[in-house]
């Protein structure tokens, strides 16, 4: 079974910076893909319509929403099963919870319990 812990998240100013981690735990094997997604809190959508944000494969390719290009830089740990996600010059409209998604090898998707993104003066 395979299971994620995410860290990080909080309130912050717009303009600054935040950073977002997800450890992997149990059987995953490469390859696999990590990504974050995000969803306003509340938002009663299914989890499949959660907003996509970045997305990392085990060999160090990277994809991104237009939105956060050139701000967020998705990282990852293979040995560790570990992705971060470095948010900088954050903007009120980043303000979500930021779910931890993993796809493994055998296209089996895991999700990390979101931590909440505040970005508020």
């Amino acid at each position: 079974q395979v299971q994620l812990v995410e860290s990080g998240g909080g309130l912050v100013h717009p303009g600054g910076s935040l950073r977002l981690s997800c450890a992997a735990s149990g059987s995953i094997f490469s390859p696999y893909g990590m990504a974050w997604y995000r969803q306003l809190a509340g938002d009663e959508r299914d989890f499949v319509e959660r907003d996509f944000v970045a997305h990392i494969t085990d060999s160090g390719d990277t994809n991104y929403v237009d939105s956060v290009k050139d701000r967020f830089t998705i990282s990852i740990d293979k040995a560790r099963h570990t992705a971060s996600l470095h948010m900088n010059n954050l903007k009120t409209e980043d303000s979500a919870v930021y779910y931890c998604n993993l796809q493994t090898h055998d296209e089996q998707d895991y999700w990390g319990q979101g931590p909440q993104v505040t970005v508020s003066s």
